[in-house]
């Protein structure tokens, strides 16, 4: 990284942070209320903190800066494990009002300012709600090639890009292996999609686990996974809104879908931990 990574060390040493978590999605959080770190210093340090037993380890980073947008309390700049930028994030979202209601920053409701617009959020103390912004680019009943077999696929973007496939035998889907196969599909370049398989318990709860991008792997729940799902769900007519979500880190997620001036609105509702708070030492930057 050759400049940033000498300020990196310079600037970085005892760094103030924060974990929680949502549904086994865990995240650091920094306050950058003034406003001092650049996206590549975030892209650096993500790769560096999030990193499991060298790092803190987390699914993500996440910095709390002041926002352009008057409306928003707070802006965020967000980034995966593997340093690249994501546009929202539904745990994430759920951990940063949690942690921002905690140290008496702002109060909900309130809204905060994304690369994917502003997101509104509640809070019921530890319990969270927030409005992810409204699906689009809805396509039901894709068919998809990979070098193992035809799929029939779904795919929506409710604030980041997600297919869905329906697999009936869930504890045995190859998560992974086929997940990282559309991940990476021509049909999604270049930006790639998560990738989500689904199946439906009943018209009130589905199940879902997450291939998730930027991870590349696996993860406990994805928030705008779960509300994907749920949404897709919806639409085909196999479920009605509000929609239980079990994720494979055992929380139930609740997805409420709402029509407002026409346009579907989704809101994402979980509880969060607030696990620690720490200070970096240099060693974790080599």
């Amino acid at each position: 990284m050759g400049d940033d990574n000498t300020n990196s060390k310079r600037n970085f040493n005892e760094l103030q942070f924060f974990k929680l978590c949502a549904s086994g999605n865990d995240f650091i959080v920094i306050l950058d209320l003034e406003n001092k770190f650049t996206e590549s210093e975030g892209s650096f340090l993500a790769k560096k903190l999030c990193r499991p037993k060298f790092g803190i380890g987390a699914d993500g980073l996440i910095f709390i800066k002041p926002p352009e947008d008057k409306r928003a309390s707070f802006k965020w700049m967000f980034f995966n494990s593997d340093g690249s930028q994501a546009e929202m994030c539904g745990n994430g979202a759920r951990c940063v009002v949690r942690l921002v209601e905690e140290l008496s920053l702002f109060k909900s409701p309130l809204y905060f300012q994304t690369l994917a617009g502003l997101i509104y959020a509640e809070s019921k103390g530890s319990k969270i709600k927030v409005a992810l912004t409204s699906p689009k680019d809805l396509k039901l009943n894709q068919v998809l090639r990979t070098e193992y077999d035809w799929f029939l696929i779904h795919f929506v973007n409710t604030g980041v890009p997600h297919v869905v496939i329906f697999w009936e035998d869930l504890d045995n889907a190859p998560v992974e292996k086929l997940g990282a196969k559309i991940r990476y599909h021509e049909m999604f370049a270049p930006e790639g999609t998560n990738v989500n398989f689904v199946s439906v318990e009943s018209e009130e709860v589905i199940r879902v686990r997450t291939y998730e991008r930027g991870v590349e792997a696996e993860t406990l729940a994805c928030g705008t996974g779960a509300s994907a799902s749920a949404y897709i769900s919806y639409k085909l007519g196999l479920v009605k809104s509000p929609v239980k979500v079990k994720t494979q880190g055992g929380e139930i997620l609740t997805i409420y879908i709402e029509n407002q001036n026409g346009r579907d609105k989704l809101f994402l509702e979980g509880e969060t931990l607030f696990l620690f708070k720490g200070e970096t030492n240099s060693d974790i930057l080599k």
